[in-house]
């Protein structure tokens, strides 16, 4: 039964240049002298390195576990000494180094024990770990981590599994390769991806330009009957994107804001399949990949290379010619110049191009927008690049967002067909680095004032807390120093009337108790509330002795700790000072003198 297909809007369709480098089969590209496997080579975490400076690993050893969910495992490529766990350059625009695993090879390229599992056996969730620790990311150039897409939306069962091998960049071919002569393992990683959607039927789409593939994967799958489809697509840039062959395939338009699997569709590449196959069957991890070499080159071919072999190792391979000036690596479309040859092959490195000044030509000068709308026939997401073009180099990037540039994916269609020469896509790129760079200073901002705010509001809580604390204290000491008074004051009054009350007692004899009259003691006046002058003045006296006698008692219990190298004379006069002050304080207490003198009331 033929299969319906669909259009989507815009496109372009370049010179291919494919044919040079499927004249070969795949090659096996030979060892390197040193490996630099870095450590982030997906979207997501960063993997944490798991091997030390001067360590043997085994071939397809763990060197970088996952780092959280949205993350993929890193392995040694061959077995080797760990060198050094340092920064290196990355295959990466920006030409910024990253955390790198240096591995020297000892020859053997002895594996880990290799274990196979029947993921059949296992529950979804487990086989999604296994595909996590293996590596296995996307390998049409986005190298997002498989696991992560292999969860179907809650909502909504899974209608279509559409594998992509349109391969539509110029010059790439090494998907094409991988489906001639791999046929059989991708369609098996297929089927591991289908049970884990639990999807309703499998559309392989390849374009048509791309014959002996279409014939080696309907091939494969002739056995396993309706529910795959190997369907041919027509040649336009950029079929192979997931959501334009997603449209041509299923008829089915995913908007920006959600997820393919909203609609009961998922995307893969060939290769990705064929990398879960070997992870499951064979216990392989990911440590290599098919790389095209093609280009400026005397011998252009596909390779099989390790995961962090130097470029300058693998381009040598296809002997670069004498003019080639510069590399790219990807396509010529969405591909980016490699800042050094020094950086290593990675997951994301799908194609390699030598570059000459013949084969491309320097960019002519930019001019100014004729305003021709060609950039918006050719855009495959419908938007107007003149539009956000304006709006990116006026620096309006809050008017860009209300183009949506971030549904645009940097094809480079409005580019390919400016007649102003004008490089939109880099443009592009600029406006969305600025909006991401002011959303990180937004937060990181937001962040301090949050924790400047959290930090006024404990030191004012601590503050508080410090003022009551010294309040209570305060009330503490008031309240003590009160009651000593009281106890003081009521010590003093019982030890002057003491006395008389005792010789009363001893020297007068008992006497009948009188007679009581109660008319003249209710009529009696209420006695004083305070002492006599004589009384309070003796109280005084006595309160002075008391707190003398406790100073003197103190300073006798405190001895004094720098006389004892004093000589014998030191003493005797320390001693005789000691005793006229002594004399001094006694006299002073007993001294109406130093009493102070009543004040007369008015």
């Amino acid at each position: 039964m033929l299969q319906r297909l669909f259009h989507f809007k815009g496109g372009v369709k370049p010179q291919t240049h494919k044919a040079p480098s499927v004249q070969q089969p795949i090659g096996q590209a030979p060892l390197p002298a040193r490996l630099y496997v870095p450590l982030h080579q997906s979207i997501g975490g960063v993997p944490n390195p798991l091997v030390e400076v001067g360590e043997h690993v085994a071939k397809g050893q763990l060197i970088g576990g996952a780092d959280g969910w949205l993350s993929a495992a890193v392995h040694a490529s061959t077995s080797g000494t760990v060198l050094a766990i340092e920064e290196h350059l990355a295959a990466h625009p920006s030409g910024l180094p990253t955390l790198t695993v240096v591995i020297e090879p000892d020859g053997r390229d002895e594996w880990l024990a290799r274990t196979p599992v029947d993921y059949r056996a296992l529950p979804p969730e487990r086989v999604r770990e296994l595909l996590r620790d293996a590596g296995v990311v996307g390998l049409g150039g986005a190298v997002f981590p498989s696991h992560a897409k292999l969860t179907a939306a809650a909502a909504v069962p899974v209608d279509e599994l559409v594998i992509n091998g349109a391969e539509c960049e110029p010059y790439m071919s090494c998907d094409d390769m991988l489906m001639r002569e791999r046929g059989e393992e991708i369609v098996r990683g297929i089927a591991i991806f289908r049970d884990l959607l639990a999807a309703r039927r499998v559309l392989i789409g390849i374009e048509d330009n791309k014959p002996e593939a279409v014939a080696a994967m309907q091939q494969a799958v002739q056995r396993l009957g309706d529910d795959y489809r190997v369907v041919a697509v027509p040649t336009r840039y950029p079929a192979g994107g997931a959501k334009q062959l997603i449209r041509v395939l299923t008829g089915k338009e995913v908007p920006a804001s959600k997820r393919s699997t909203d609609l009961g569709v998922q995307c893969f590449n060939v290769a990705t399949a064929y990398t879960a196959w070997r992870a499951l069957a064979c216990g392989e991890p990911v440590i290599s990949r098919i790389v095209t070499l093609a280009g400026n080159l005397e011998q252009p071919r596909n390779w099989e290379v390790r995961l962090g072999t130097p470029l300058r190792d693998l381009l040598a391979l296809g002997k670069p010619k004498a003019d080639s000036s510069r590399y790219l690596m990807g396509g010529p479309m969405m591909g980016f110049e490699i800042p050094s040859l020094d950086a290593p092959v990675v997951k994301a490195t799908n194609c390699v191009i030598a570059a000459s000044p013949t084969m491309f030509p320097p960019n002519p000068p930019e001019m100014p927008c004729i305003r021709c709308g060609a950039c918006a026939d050719v855009c495959p997401h419908e938007l107007q690049p003149f539009e956000l073009y304006w709006f990116a180099r006026a620096r309006n990037f809050g008017k860009t967002q209300e183009y949506h540039i971030f549904d645009c994916i940097e094809c480079g269609c409005c580019s390919y067909v400016c007649p102003s020469h004008i490089p939109l896509v880099q443009y592009f790129r600029f406006a969305k680095s600025e909006i991401w760079s002011r959303e990180r200073e937004k937060n990181a901002a937001d962040a301090a004032k949050a924790r400047f705010e959290l930090r006024n509001a404990r030191e004012e809580r601590e503050l508080a807390e410090k003022a009551e604390r010294l309040a209570r204290a305060a009330a503490a000491r008031a309240a003590e120093k009160k009651v000593a008074s009281v106890a003081e004051v009521t010590t003093a009054a019982a030890a002057e009337a003491t006395p008389a009350t005792a010789a009363t007692t001893t020297t007068e004899p008992a006497a009948a108790a009188p007679t009581v009259d109660r008319a003249a003691l209710a009529t009696a006046p209420e006695p004083p509330l305070v002492a006599p002058a004589a009384d309070a003045q003796a109280l005084k006296k006595a309160t002075i002795v008391a707190a003398m006698e406790r100073a003197r008692a103190q300073r006798e219990a405190v001895q004094p700790k720098n006389t004892e190298q004093f000589s014998a004379e030191q003493k005797r006069q320390l001693a005789a000072v000691e005793v006229r002050r002594a004399a001094l304080q006694a006299e002073q207490a007993v001294s109406p003198a130093t009493a102070t003198p009543e004040r007369s009331a008015d």
